[in-house]
């Protein structure tokens, strides 16, 4: 289905979210001259220096239906990775993904699983919390569960190796992010010349100089009180 061809509810809203998206650090969207609006390439980025998958580059797409918001994408990775979750097809096994609705089998509740309040921002942030964090009681990897819970330095070093080789894909020129924050604004240097010029005179912001005037009104009235004490002795005298 081409972009022009796509339902427009669906295409209005995924437009909006691409938008917003590509304003993230985390997510590089390389070809911006897409074959449909429902049909996304991406790279995700780890950025996250306590994650096993930290610096890596790891290519995805997202696919949706023209019942979307209402029916859940669909996520895979194009890049084989080593996690309980990940399936050897790229697949993830994880709740918002699947249909709306509780699932008694599954024993997924309805606010776990996929609604119409959610988005694909949050399809893709929940993705990145559960490389770091993976759920072993159910896998979609079963070997990689076990090596997750009982050697934990070699999954370790699976997912180091997956990054080295998730790097080889970063396009040239693109700078990898190290960080979500900003990186804080130069400090402005003082002028050493601007104090050096600067003079008593100058920082006289024009205060009133009625403490003076006042003072030599004081001064004025004892004298007068002063000389008309003089003149009454004299006359007693």
């Amino acid at each position: 289905m081409s972009r022009a061809a796509a339902p427009t509810g669906a295409k209005t809203r995924l437009m909006s979210e691409m938008k917003a998206l590509r304003k993230e650090k985390w997510i590089n969207f390389e070809d911006d001259d897409l074959d449909s609006i429902l049909k996304w390439r991406f790279a995700l980025m780890v950025i996250n220096p306590d994650s096993p998958f930290n610096s890596g580059y790891f290519k995805a797409e997202m696919t949706f239906t023209d019942e979307y918001p209402y029916q859940p994408p669909k996520f895979r990775f194009l890049v084989p990775i080593t996690h309980p979750n990940i399936y050897p097809d790229g697949q993830l096994c994880i709740s918002i993904l699947h249909k709306p609705g509780e699932d008694i089998m599954s024993g997924e509740e309805a606010s776990e699983r996929w609604s119409p309040l959610q988005g694909a921002e949050s399809v893709l942030r929940s993705v990145l919390l559960l490389l770091d964090d993976p759920e072993i009681n159910s896998p979609a990897n079963v070997d990689a569960g076990v090596m997750y819970r009982d050697r934990r330095s070699e999954y370790l070093e699976k997912a180091h190796e997956t990054v080295a080789r998730s790097k080889k894909d970063v396009p040239a020129g693109f700078e990898m992010p190290t960080s979500f924050e900003a990186a804080p604004p130069p400090k402005q240097e003082e002028d050493a010349d601007f104090w050096a010029g600067s003079s008593d005179e100058e920082f006289d912001f024009g205060g009133s100089d009625t403490g003076d005037e006042d003072e030599m009104d004081f001064e004025d009235e004892d004298g007068e009180g002063e000389g008309e004490g003089s003149d009454e002795d004299e006359e007693d005298n």
